[in-house]
């Protein structure tokens, strides 16, 4: 039973964490309709939150490994 239990919060972590993704590019991509639209730079997406908030998850793997050499 206890394995069961530890099966099923793995599933939940996993799920939260692809919607969270899922919601998180779905708002960027929203950015870069609207930058589109108001013919802004090609970069001014990446500066809005959703945007930072890419770019922190792609960085965040390699400033772990850099700190933990």
């Amino acid at each position: 039973m206890e394995r069961d239990v530890s099966t099923l919060v793995n599933i939940l972590k996993i799920v939260a964490v692809l919607v969270a993704a899922l919601l998180i590019g779905n708002w960027f991509l929203a950015e870069v309709k609207e930058a589109r639209l108001k013919n802004k730079p090609w970069y001014q997406p990446y500066l809005s939150i959703p945007g930072l908030l890419i770019i922190l998850a792609l960085l965040l793997p390699i400033i772990i490994w850099i700190t933990n050499k």
